[in-house]
C-alpha cells in the first residue's frame, strides 16, 4: 500500500520524520513547559468541603492560536498537512499569557464597607486600658448614643435609657445604669453591683421602712455635707478605691431645685478629693414627696448628657409614693442652739461642748409621742477600720438632773435609735419641747468636717423601719486641741 501522506526526511533512521504540524505542536508545549519554574509553584489549596473522587483530568492552556492550531492538526493527521514539504512552516508563536492567580486558602475577604470616622466598624465600643491596668469598654464617641433608648420601669416609676447603657437590678428598690464606658468584666475592687463611677443608680421606696434603719440615700442626704455616700470609697473613674484615710478635703456642696414631669426634684453637687490627684464630682437628685433618687458619683463627664437624659425622663405617675415619710420643714421644726452650728469650731482634746436641740409642733395634728435623737456621721476625720468607721468620744441627753450616755455614731445597727421611753414627750399642736445634749470627742477623731444629726422620730420599736419626722444636719468643724 502506497502512504498517500507525504513525510518529511531526516528522521533519526528508526521512524518516519515529523510533520510540520507534529513540529509545531511540540515546539508549542516545550514553550509552554519553560514558564513553569519554581517560585511559579505553590501548595495545593485545602478543600473546602467534603471531597469529590473524580478521575484525574489533565489540561493544558494554550494560546488560541495554538489551539487552533492544534484542533486543525489531529483533524489533518490521516489528510492533507497544513503545511507541505516544500514550504517551510512559520516559526512557532507564543501569545503571551498571564501567571495564573493563585487561588485563596482560606475564606475571602470581606470587602470595608465606608463607615463613620467617629463610630468603630461593627460594635460601637472598644476595649481601652484603664490606669491600673483593667480594662473598660470606652466608646470613641461617648456623647453619641449607640442606638435608641429604651424605656425601664421600677417600682412604677418610668425613665429612659440611653442608647448603649444597660441596666444591672441590684435589689428591690435600686437599679444600676452602667455608661457604655463601664468595663465589661469585674476588675480589682469593682463590679457591676457597686454601680459608681461608672453607672447612675436609681432608687425607689416604696414604704417607710425602706426609708429608715440607715437607709441611703434619703432627702436628709441632700442637705448633708457629705451627704452623697454611705461608706468611704473613692470612685475615680478608672480606678475606684477604698482611701486609707478617709477623705483629706471636700469641697462646698451646691444645692439646687427644678422640676420634672411636674413634680419638684432637689439636687446636690458635691466636689471631693480623696488625696491630691483623686477628685471626683458626686451628684445626688431626690423627689422627696415620692422617694425617688438618682445618684452619680464619679461618673466620667463625657455621660452627663446621657445621665441628664435619665433624669428629665423621670415619670412617677404610675408611682404610689411611702406612707409615713415626713418632709423636711413639716410637721416638726428643728432648731439648734448653743455649742454647735454649721462651721463652728469642736476640739477633739477631750472638752465637753454644750447644746440644746427644740422640737416644734407646726402642724395642726398632735404627736401622742415622739422621740429625739442626735448623732454623728462620718467624715473625714472619722478613725478608721475595717468593720464599722465610728466617731470615738462620749454624747450624753440631759434627762432631769442626770446625763444619760447614748451613742455617738450610728454604728452598724440601729442601737442609736433605741431612745428609753422616759425621753420621749408628746407635741400638741404649737408646742415646743427643748432637750440638752454634751458632746466629747477623742484625740482619734481627726480634723475635718463632721455632720451632726439631729432627729425627730416616731417611737422605734425595734421591728419595724424607723420613721424620721424631720431631721436637720449640723457640720461643725473638728479641730486638733
Amino acid at each position: 500500500m502506497t502512504d498517500k501522506l507525504p513525510r518529511r526526511t531526516g528522521g533519526d533512521g528508526d521512524g518516519p520524520a515529523e510533520t510540520p504540524t507534529e513540529r509545531l505542536l511540540r515546539e508549542a508545549l516545550t514553550a509552554r513547559a519553560s514558564m513553569v519554574t519554581a517560585t511559579g509553584l505553590r501548595p495545593a489549596a485545602p478543600p473546602k468541603s467534603r471531597i469529590r473522587r473524580l478521575r484525574p483530568v489533565y489540561a493544558v492552556t494554550l494560546p488560541l492560536g495554538l489551539a487552533a492550531a492544534m484542533a486543525v492538526g489531529v483533524l489533518t493527521f490521516h489528510g492533507e498537512p497544513v503545511a507541505q514539504d516544500q514550504v517551510p512552516p512559520p516559526a512557532a508563536t507564543l501569545t503571551s499569557v498571564p501567571s495564573p492567580t493563585p487561588e485563596p486558602t482560606g475564606a475571602p475577604s470581606p470587602t470595608p464597607t465606608p463607615t463613620d470616622p467617629g463610630t468603630p466598624a461593627g460594635d460601637a465600643e472598644i476595649e481601652a486600658p484603664l490606669a491600673d491596668g483593667a480594662s473598660s469598654t470606652t466608646p470613641t464617641a461617648p456623647n453619641t448614643a449607640a442606638g435608641a433608648a429604651s424605656s425601664y420601669t421600677l417600682r412604677g416609676v418610668k425613665f429612659k435609657v440611653p442608647g448603649g447603657w444597660k441596666v444591672v437590678p441590684r435589689s428591690a428598690e435600686r437599679v444600676c445604669v452602667l455608661s457604655p464606658g463601664a468595663p465589661t468584666e469585674p476588675q480589682q475592687g469593682w463590679t457591676q453591683a457597686d454601680c459608681e463611677p461608672y453607672g447612675v443608680m436609681v432608687v425607689v421606696y416604696n414604704t417607710s421602712d425602706e426609708t429608715g434603719s440607715g437607709a441611703w440615700p434619703t432627702m436628709d442626704d441632700l442637705a448633708a455635707p457629705d451627704g452623697w455616700g454611705h461608706q468611704p470609697n473613692c470612685p475615680v473613674w478608672g480606678r475606684p478605691y477604698f482611701p486609707d484615710s478617709g477623705y483629706s478635703s471636700m469641697g462646698a456642696p451646691v444645692r439646687t431645685k427644678s422640676t420634672v414631669g411636674g413634680k419638684s426634684i432637689d439636687k446636690t453637687q458635691w466636689n471631693v478629693t480623696c488625696k491630691p490627684g483623686d477628685s471626683f464630682t458626686a451628684q445626688l437628685w431626690g423627689m422627696g414627696s415620692d422617694q425617688v433618687f438618682v445618684v452619680a458619683n464619679g461618673l466620667k463627664s463625657d455621660y452627663q448628657a446621657g445621665l441628664t437624659s435619665i433624669v428629665n425622663s423621670l415619670d412617677v405617675s404610675g408611682h404610689k409614693p411611702p406612707t409615713g415619710v415626713a418632709q423636711s420643714g413639716k410637721d416638726i421644726a428643728i432648731t439648734v442652739d448653743g455649742g454647735i452650728g454649721a462651721g463652728q469650731k469642736v476640739s477633739n482634746g477631750g472638752t465637753p461642748v454644750t447644746f440644746s436641740v427644740t422640737y416644734r409642733n407646726t402642724s395642726q395634728k398632735s404627736f401622742a409621742k415622739v422621740q429625739p435623737l442626735v448623732y454623728t456621721k462620718d467624715y473625714a476625720g472619722t478613725p478608721p477600720s475595717e468593720v464599722v468607721m465610728m466617731n470615738r468620744g462620749k454624747l450624753e441627753r440631759q434627762d432631769g438632773g442626770s446625763w444619760t450616755e447614748i451613742p455617738l455614731s450610728m454604728g452598724g445597727g440601729m442601737d442609736y435609735a433605741m431612745v428609753a421611753e422616759s425621753a420621749a414627750f408628746s407635741l400638741a399642736p404649737g408646742e415646743s419641747k427643748k432637750v440638752t445634749y454634751r458632746m466629747t470627742l477623742d484625740p482619734v477623731d481627726g480634723p475635718g468636717t463632721m455632720p451632726v444629726a439631729v432627729q425627730v422620730t416616731l417611737p422605734y420599736s425595734g421591728t419595724a423601719g424607723l420613721t424620721v419626722l424631720n431631721e436637720l444636719t449640723v457640720p461643725v468643724t473638728v479641730v486638733k486641741q
